[in-house]
């Protein structure tokens, strides 16, 4: 599994209330709708590109096979994808436009996965933040700093072995865990 490195602040000088801040709703996926809508805030300077801040929602939303395509869809019928390899698409290339191209208070669609549909309402923010006060750094690429919700699994499983048609494992009540906390491993007898 691939893992994002680690944010790296950035080297700049003040940058007071430059970044936007961008709300991202998880609406559906895999054929279910959710409610209430699982959500991260995420602090973006406006040089960061649609790929980096797909990248960011990915990753803030659990999705650890991140080999499938994906798209915004703007409030002005522009689309932006990563080019896929086999096909030509007439969509802008989400890896050079640049999020400066968005407004206050407007809203876009991101979807991650054309099978399952992993659907997203984005909102900016309605004034920009300063990454300093959200974040306590100015990092390389866009980073949640508030969410909420529950993340449902990206393939719907509940447990490691999950094949999608067996009952769970019955509960163990933590007596298969290392007595590592007082509470965890096999019990003695009283």
């Amino acid at each position: 599994m691939r893992q994002l490195p680690p944010v790296r602040a950035c080297q700049h000088g003040p940058v007071a209330r430059t970044w936007l801040s961008i709300q991202v709703e998880l609406v559906e996926g895999r054929g279910e709708r959710f409610w209430p809508r699982p959500g991260r805030i995420f602090a973006a300077a406006r040089s960061h590109t649609f790929t980096q801040l797909a990248t960011a929602i990915d990753y803030a939303f659990a999705r650890w096979d991140r080999a499938h395509l994906m798209q915004f869809e703007l409030a002005d019928g522009t689309r932006l994808e990563r080019p896929d390899w086999d096909e030509e698409s007439d969509a802008d290339d989400a890896r050079k436009v640049r999020i400066s191209r968005l407004s206050l208070g407007e809203q876009f669609v991101y979807e991650f996965d054309f099978g399952d549909s992993w659907t997203h309402l984005c909102t900016v923010g309605p004034r920009r933040v300063d990454p300093i006060e959200e974040l306590g750094v100015v990092p390389d690429r866009p980073t949640p700093f508030w969410g909420w919700g529950y993340i449902p699994d990206q393939y719907g499983r509940r447990w490691a072995a999950d094949d999608g048609e067996s009952e769970p494992p019955p509960d163990p009540d933590l007596e298969d865990l290392p007595p590592l906390r007082p509470w965890w491993g096999p019990r003695t007898g009283a």
